[in-house]
């Protein structure tokens, strides 16, 4: 990177960060540059529901008065950032992705809002999102389905739910985003776009605020262009908050400490074979690929005896998702008159049969699995997966009822936290994604091998061709 104004849109944050320091760009620039190509490239893209102009405008003129005046917030001060639009902020629509909810005004704002304004964070508007965050593949009937920004020419999913963000981050419309994981949010919009994405644990990060699919599994989690990034956000948003009881008890972890500590000596879980089972040919050649980089830097790679398949997690955690979320909005969905989605209204539907003594059941098998997947894990440091079987296919492929998160619902299920991280193109140029999957609250460690392996392959920080 030259450090010059055409390489600011598609900037890490912490190289933003010290040129705003070093007095080669202010917030006011940054802001600007961003809502320009918002203006020039969002009509195709679709990434953003509401952009915040005049409000980013004048965040921006006050964060370079108060550096002025020595008041530095840290890193985040005067960076540029969008939000899912299922982050409540106190007077602003907030739609969930749905038409239903075209004119919901926001009773109250999140706590992640909160602590990215606490911060020095600009918030340039909210991100689109699969209707009420239910579904995998970014698209959405009625709101649009955003533009995967790899591919101008075809129609692409952008995956889901985070579809804007993930969009937003990629085609240099913002600086990073945030999104939400309930079975793959993040981390699925992260692979289809050559993003990196965290998953954190559920209590890392307050998801007061947020709208709810699935209380027992929902997560907030960034979506930026640099491991590095993650952890700036990551320490941001954590810790304990009043509002939400699943956030008390867990210390605070300054995350970007551990991050240049290399990965020579780690033990990292492969796949089984039997996993490998219907994954893309060039997403296996980009997973092996990145095991033997993961060898040369030092790292031990070893083969984990799962005690169950991803395909039976998948399927625990979309019952626990059905029934949660058709809690939340069945009775939205059983309302013929709304403009619903119809592949969400069926999903959706499917938490109206699950009965108290089945979703118990399934509460208590979660506890069992996770017990039974850390034993297996004992010995590793982490677990390597591709983020997805396939790369981004065609929104007119899509096939609604299969789920584009056969890798992803294992972390939520599991309560694990995880980070996908580019590990490659294929052939036509299209993002691949390696999972690096970790134990709850080991964000720290999942981050510091995903930027072992950053640093490790530089030719792979690229942007999108035709957005430059």
């Amino acid at each position: 990177m030259n450090d010059g104004p055409s390489d600011y849109p598609f900037a890490p944050i912490h190289v933003l960060a010290d040129q705003i320091r070093r007095q080669r760009v202010s917030a006011q620039e940054l802001v600007a540059l961003y809502l320009e190509r918002i203006e020039r490239y969002d009509p195709k893209l679709h990434a953003f529901v509401a952009v915040y102009a005049d409000e980013a405008r004048r965040a921006a003129q006050a964060a370079d008065a108060a550096l002025r005046a020595g008041h530095d917030l840290g890193p985040l001060h005067g960076i540029p950032v969008a939000l899912k639009d299922i982050i409540d902020i106190e007077g602003r629509i907030t739609t969930g992705g749905s038409k239903a909810w075209a004119d919901r005004v926001s009773p109250t704002t999140a706590t992640v809002v909160r602590r990215l304004l606490a911060a020095g964070a600009i918030l340039l508007g909210k991100t689109h999102s699969v209707e009420f965050a239910y579904g995998s593949w970014g698209t959405n009937e009625h709101c649009g389905t955003p533009w995967n920004p790899w591919d101008l020419e075809t129609h692409r999913v952008p995956g889901g739910s985070s579809s804007g963000s993930a969009v937003a981050t990629a085609a240099g419309l913002a600086a990073a985003a945030l999104g939400t994981d309930t079975g793959g949010s993040v981390r699925l919009p992260a692979a289809f776009c050559g993003l990196v994405g965290l998953k954190t644990t559920t209590g890392r990060i307050s998801t007061y605020g947020v709208l709810p699919l699935s209380t027992t599994l929902d997560t907030v989690g960034p979506l930026t262009r640099s491991v590095e990034d993650a952890a700036l956000l990551c320490n941001a948003l954590q810790g304990p908050d009043p509002l939400q009881r699943q956030t008390a008890g867990h210390l605070l972890d300054d995350t970007r400490r551990q991050l240049r500590r290399g990965v020579k000596g780690l033990r990292l879980g492969v796949l089984p074979p039997a996993e490998r089972n219907g994954v893309d040919g060039e997403v296996l050649a980009a997973y092996d690929a990145a095991i033997e980089t993961f060898a040369g830097l030092g790292a031990t790679p070893v083969e984990i005896d799962l005690p169950e398949s991803f395909e039976a997690y998948r399927e625990a955690n979309a019952i626990l998702i059905e029934a949660e979320g058709y809690t939340e909005t069945g009775a939205l969905i059983e309302r013929s008159d709304l403009p619903l989605d119809r592949h969400v209204r069926r999903r959706m539907g499917k938490g109206r049969d699950v009965s108290a003594t089945r979703y118990i059941e399934v509460l208590r098998m979660r506890s069992r699995a996770t017990h039974a997947f850390l034993d297996a894990l004992d010995g590793a440091d982490a677990l390597l997966t591709p983020t997805t079987t396939v790369p981004a296919i065609p929104l007119c492929d899509v096939d609604e009822n299969v789920a584009a998160s056969h890798f992803t619902r294992a972390g939520n299920f599991l309560d694990l936290c995880g980070l996908a991280i580019p590990n490659g193109t294929t052939a036509t140029g299209l993002p691949l994604s390696l999972l690096i999957n970790g134990r709850a609250f080991d964000e720290s460690r999942v981050l510091r091998i995903g930027w072992a392996y950053e640093q490790a392959t530089p030719e792979l920080r690229r942007i999108p061709a035709g957005l430059d």
